[in-house]
């Protein structure tokens, strides 16, 4: 005899369902993040008007509903009861009464008494039904009270903007015709209310918006204040702290901040020129004992040691000074190439440039001109041809070096940023210096709130590219 044995419910395989469910809608409610967040305005402003105007909104159309929902359609459907009531009376006064000629009291009372005009007319078919407009709260309710308390063939009209509503109710031998206010059966005055409910909203929006501007001011402000400080360019001059307390701690939290780097530059430089003066008087006498000494081998030999000791000094200056002193200025590019057009003859190499965009910059020159001169030297070093490639435009510059020299493998081209670092290999970059020109170069292009990268050049050697704000 088979058995068949009954499996109950498994939990384990209701929990697997329900875990994936909710990664469903885990996974829906980041996609539909992602599609806001793509949408929404980046701008701090345009995100606090959102967050003012959109609350507003949703509340007055909650409440907008409600009180239709509520409001509207409840005096609506009480005042067309009424009016159905009143029309219902009139018809059982004529039926009460049918041998009454021609119904004058019935008439006189309906309007003197429930503010209708009535007319009997002979017993013609009732007019035939008109379009139902899209949405009109008074023909439903009210051919849904004459349905329910008269329960007769009628005809009504409501269509259009007249104040007059006209019903025909079809009796026995006669068509009973009566014109209703339509006041008396509809709360005709909402649009009052929602006039109001949008007028004060936008006076209220009115008087948030220049306060909400006032308060966003300090925050941009403060955040171009920044962006002149990473670019190295001076602080405006109409700056200070102001706008919300936060906001007021954040601006002298950043101007306390500034002046400790400027500081901290300024204690470095000065050490490093008052170590550059000694070693410079220390360097004169050295040369004022060489010119004594007879040797000239020994003369040689150590008037290239000295050389090298002051290349090295100033290269130190160099790399603690930055520049970071100098204000931004004008820098021509066109002419700047024309130099080093005459250099690149002078060392017989073959350079080509290329500007696309205006060729007047906004950096800080003398700076940009070191960082141009340590990485187009290196160039000029090391390779017989150098191709360079300018692109200015929508505040940015963006120049790209490149030469068909030895080059430098990738696993290095960070490392050569690092100071005093010297390769050995292919391509030492700074053979007869200190290791600092490519950390000279980066300091200053950062110091302007750009950067430099090295890449594979499509000559076969090194591509250097330069991105700064310009």
């Amino acid at each position: 005899m088979a058995t068949t044995e009954l499996q109950g419910p498994q939990p384990d395989g209701f929990i697997a369902r329900i875990s994936r469910a909710m990664a469903t809608l885990r996974n829906m409610w980041r996609r539909f993040w992602r599609l806001v967040s793509l949408y929404m305005p980046k701008r701090l402003y345009a995100r606090s008007l959102i967050i003012i105007i959109a609350p507003m909104i949703l509340l007055q159309s909650v409440i907008a509903f409600v009180f239709m929902e509520r409001h509207w359609q409840t005096v609506t459907q009480r005042l067309s009861q009424a009016v159905t009531r009143d029309i219902a009376a009139v018809i059982d006064l004529i039926e009460t009464y049918p041998n009454d000629p021609d119904y004058a009291k019935i008439i006189r009372i309906a309007q003197d008494r429930m503010q209708l005009k009535v007319d009997l007319l002979p017993p013609d078919p009732l007019p035939p039904p008109g379009p139902k407009p899209f949405f009109s709260i008074l023909d439903q309710i009210l051919s849904t009270e004459i349905t329910r308390q008269i329960n007769r063939p009628f005809w009504i009209d409501t269509v259009g903007n007249s104040n007059i509503v006209e019903v025909r109710v079809q009796l026995e031998d006669k068509v009973l015709r009566v014109f209703v206010r339509r006041s008396q059966a509809y709360a005709s005055n909402t649009h009052i209310f929602l006039i109001w409910m949008v007028g004060t909203s936008l006076v209220l929006l009115t008087i948030a918006i220049p306060f909400l501007r006032n308060q966003i001011r300090p925050i941009l402000a403060l955040a171009a204040a920044a962006e002149s400080f990473g670019k190295g360019r001076p602080m405006p001059p109409d700056f200070r702290p102001r706008g919300a307390e936060e906001v007021r701690r954040a601006g002298f939290a950043f101007i306390q901040m500034r002046e400790r780097i400027e500081r901290q530059i300024e204690q470095r430089t000065a050490m490093l020129t008052g170590v550059s003066h000694d070693l410079r008087t220390i360097l004169t006498r050295f040369k004022l004992q060489l010119a004594l000494t007879r040797s000239k081998a020994d003369i040689e030999a150590l008037g290239k040691d000295i050389d090298d000791m002051q290349s090295m000094l100033e290269g130190y200056l160099a790399f603690a000074r930055g520049d970071a002193a100098e204000d931004a200025g004008h820098f021509d590019l066109d002419a700047y190439f024309q130099k080093l057009g005459e250099e690149a003859k002078l060392r017989k190499r073959k350079l080509t440039a290329s500007i696309v965009g205006g060729p007047d910059i906004q950096v800080r020159p003398n700076a940009f001109a070191r960082l141009m001169a340590n990485i187009v030297g290196n160039a000029f070093r090391y390779a017989k041809n150098v191709e360079i490639a300018a692109v200015h435009g929508n505040g940015s510059l963006t120049i790209t070096i490149d030469d068909d020299g030895p080059g430098i493998t990738q696993e290095k081209r960070e490392e050569v940023f690092k100071p005093f670092v010297r390769l050995d290999d292919a391509r030492n970059l700074d053979a007869s210096g200190t290791g600092l020109g490519l950390p000279i170069a980066r300091d200053i292009a950062r110091s302007h709130g750009g950067d430099i990268t090295l890449d594979e050049s499509p000559l076969g050697g090194l591509r250097a590219i330069i991105k700064v704000p310009a």
